[in-house]
């Protein structure tokens, strides 16, 4: 399994942080007392070179659960965990927490969570506008500085407001984001799937092909859009039509299928290895409920496309057409 780096700082020295291609997400079935199937799928996970786990104060059980499976297997100094803060609070989902005490209070209950002194990677789960940027930044740095975070992002923010951040902290001698953590996938969104998320738009991908800023996709399979199971007439799943259907996306999935046939795979390996082979640095997010899920996922790091294939695939190129339609999709 191939890995990106993202740089950070350790004991206030620069280091190199080999994160995998491939993250395991931490969905609702990633619970303490759902371990003995769960802790199947991540220790297969570890076994194949996986070795990053995307989790949040926000998720419910993920963090105490990753603790206690690093915790039985000690593997700690072979994981990296990527854990994110100041999401809105259940209670009042649409109230902000975007501040320095929010900070600290979620890296600290995060950490008692995973039973671990630091995490390698803390992003910052939302973004509250009104809150300028330099507190944010200087409560951030401090968190670097004193070990518990080795590497700082954004997730689900503008990036207008990244590139803000990171002129701040460059300007006052403050740790930058070093990577990126908003939707990227084949399929693209009406509207974000939930509220005040941040999908990757072409501007934010150009400015990644220039910065070379790692980015972590969560969503990167679409919610399973390209998996079959979902069809132009079908919208019993209503969230689904709503985010995803539309002539655009239908005709990505065709190609997907075209260009799965040629390579002898599937269409929903296809949508993930267009996340894994950007111009720039990128790992996706996955979220397998079972080793033959996660075997699917870990294929697609093999598949490899070309510039041409993947412009094809997301609709800016047709030359290509005509040869792939030799292929009957039924």
């Amino acid at each position: 399994m191939k890995n990106i780096i993202v740089h950070g700082r350790k004991n206030k020295q620069p280091i190199e942080i080999a994160c995998s291609q491939l993250v395991m997400g931490s969905g609702d079935f990633l619970r303490v007392d759902n371990m003995e199937d769960a802790g199947a799928v991540l220790d297969t996970y570890f076994e194949l070179g996986g070795n990053t786990f995307d989790t949040a104060r926000h998720y419910r059980h993920s963090e105490k659960a990753i603790g206690e499976w690093m915790e039985s297997r000690k593997n700690r100094d072979d994981v990296v965990i990527q854990t994110k803060g100041c999401h809105p609070v259940r209670e009042m989902p649409n109230v902000p927490r975007v501040s320095p005490d929010a900070i600290a209070d979620d890296i600290s209950l995060s950490l008692e969570m995973l039973r671990t002194d630091h995490v390698e990677l803390f992003a910052l789960h939302r973004d509250d506008p009104t809150v300028p940027v330099g507190a944010i930044m200087e409560a951030l740095h401090r968190e670097v500085e004193s070990g518990r975070v080795y590497a700082i992002g954004a997730s689900n923010w503008e990036l207008d407001r990244i590139m803000e951040a990171n002129d701040y902290a460059i300007q006052h001698n403050l740790t930058t984001f070093d990577f990126n953590s908003p939707n990227l996938s084949l399929a693209k969104v009406n509207r974000p799937r939930w509220e005040n998320c941040v999908s990757a738009d072409a501007r934010m991908i150009a400015w990644h092909e220039l910065s070379s800023l790692p980015l972590f996709s969560w969503s990167s399979q679409a919610g399973g859009f390209f998996s079959g199971r979902f069809q132009p007439d079908n919208v019993v799943d209503e969230e689904m039509a709503e985010v995803y259907y539309s002539d655009a996306n239908w005709e990505r999935y065709h190609r997907a299928q075209i260009l799965a046939k040629e390579k002898h795979v599937t269409p929903i390996q296809i949508s993930l290895s267009y996340v894994l082979n950007q111009k720039f640095p990128t790992a996706a997010v996955i979220g397998p409920e079972n080793v033959e899920e996660l075997m699917s996922s870990v294929a697609a790091t093999r598949i490899v496309l070309t510039e041409d294939e993947v412009e094809w695939l997301d609709l800016k190129r047709g030359e290509r057409v005509q040869r792939w339609r030799r292929f009957k999709i039924s």
